[in-house]
């Protein structure tokens, strides 16, 4: 019953609720982002969500566009932008993502949606992070995020699709507020992130 009926109702009246509380900061990071990168200040891309059905994520832009001599994307690390630090650390470049959620395209806790070329790459058990709606947070989140191995957090997000229930997503609300705050476990801005996920082995 509240994964079909009560979740995707909260995930609604919540994201509504935060939507309007959020919006004086909202257009604050707008018009910020509009006159630093002097252009969209919005970055999107096609994400896979429930039963690997594309949709279009947003978030806020934290990275620029510099190239080396080939005329090839730095790594991401090397264009992440000074402001992009800082709505990586403290999760405001998530904001946005509540327009997807409002859209039934996202939930406010599940499998963090990763990127579309890895569902050929999924083993049987991991396929199964697809069969809830993606989240802006999620098990894997709270329990490490960047520093776990793809197969860990696989794991976490199997887990939490097998124990899905009302106690388990306050319990993930209440450590993500809790991380955000303390700044845990959200974004190493001098570090590389990890590695494309290549496929599982063993």
């Amino acid at each position: 019953m509240y994964r079909y009926l009560f979740k995707p109702l909260l995930d609604f009246v919540l994201a509504l609720i935060g939507i309007i509380l959020l919006s004086p900061l909202f257009l604050i990071i707008l018009v910020w982002l509009t006159i630093s990168t002097r252009g969209n200040p919005f970055f999107n891309q096609e994400r896979p969500g429930k039963n690997g059905k594309l949709f279009r994520l947003y978030k806020f832009r934290t990275m620029n566009n510099k190239r080396n001599k080939e005329g090839e994307l730095l790594a991401d690390h090397l264009r992440v932008t000074r402001t992009g630090n800082f709505l990586r650390n403290s999760s405001l470049d998530e904001i946005p993502q509540l327009l997807n959620v409002l859209k039934g395209e996202l939930s406010l806790i599940g499998p963090r949606p990763l990127l579309k070329q890895y569902l050929p790459l999924y083993n049987e058990r991991q396929t199964k992070r697809h069969d809830v709606k993606p989240g802006i947070t999620g098990w894997a989140q709270v329990n490490g995020r960047n520093d776990l191995s793809w197969e860990e957090k696989f794991e976490y997000d199997v887990y939490y699709v097998e124990h899905l229930s009302l106690n388990l997503d306050i319990k993930i609300l209440y450590l993500t507020i809790t991380k955000v705050f303390k700044r845990e476990g959200i974004y190493a801005p001098h570090r590389e992130r990890m590695e494309y996920f290549k496929g599982t082995t063993t």
